[in-house]
């Protein structure tokens, strides 16, 4: 599998410019390409994400398309990045994109891998890893574009924690480096294990990384750690 990271092929600072970009998945030259590259290599290609438009909006869309050439499962981006930066940074996604609403497991190789799916800001969310994992995901993907002032303290150690939390290998790969938009990615493409181990770590180079996973270490995890089954119930009347 390959897995390419947030606005795989087109970042933009200007929201207007991002929206007259944006095309329908129909029209969108990018994701053609992409599922005849899947089809031509035989392989399946995460799709960190898209902008894709709709009828008012557009959203922030992964795909994950099989080594056919089709796409076998969709995402849209939950949690948009609305924030006011210590450094004067201002982000609001929430004026360009519309947010999901659902949750997606992709089932490949006759079910018997299974791949939860989220992007970037969804990452301090750690329900919604959760909710992936007991509903059967052994990997998550986190394709990113993350700032350049939250990164050196959050990026690794969040990653970590939803591997850690939920006993999967964490796939995050990251926009890096200063975009022509004047924007700056903070890097550090990583995998890592259920363990919360750094299998391979992309630093701020432009590049590919890689890594051979065995899934068997999830059940290990899971086993040695089960938190996802011994929930309790408690009141929240503090």
């Amino acid at each position: 599998m390959i897995a390419l990271p947030e606005c795989a092929t087109s970042l933009h600072e200007n929201a207007s410019i991002t929206k007259d970009l944006a095309k329908t998945e129909v029209e969108s030259f990018s994701l053609q390409t992409l599922t005849k590259l899947a089809n031509i290599n035989a392989v399946y290609i995460l799709v960190g994400s898209l902008p894709i438009k709709l009828e008012d909006k557009i959203t922030n869309r992964s795909f994950l398309i099989g080594p056919n050439g089709k796409i076998l499962y969709r995402y849209d981006k939950i949690h948009l990045y609305d924030v006011n930066l210590p450094n004067g940074d201002v982000y609001r996604e929430s004026e360009t994109y519309s947010s999901g609403n659902k949750a997606v497991v992709g089932k490949i190789k006759e079910n018997k891998i299974k791949i939860g799916m989220t992007i970037c800001y969804d990452l301090r969310f750690p329900n919604l890893y959760q909710d992936l994992a007991k509903n059967g995901a052994e990997i998550i993907t986190v394709p990113s574009a993350f700032s350049n002032m939250t990164g050196p303290d959050h990026w690794h150690t969040l990653l970590k924690a939803r591997a850690i939390e939920t006993g999967s290998f964490i796939i995050a790969p990251a926009q890096t480096g200063k975009h022509q938009c004047g924007r700056t990615s903070y890097g550090h493409s990583l995998i890592i294990s259920p363990w919360g181990k750094v299998l391979s770590d992309g630093n701020k180079k432009e590049g590919i990384i890689y890594s051979r996973i065995n899934l068997e270490e999830v059940t290990i995890a899971r086993k040695a750690i089960p938190n996802l089954t011994a929930k309790k119930e408690y009141s929240t009347n503090i």
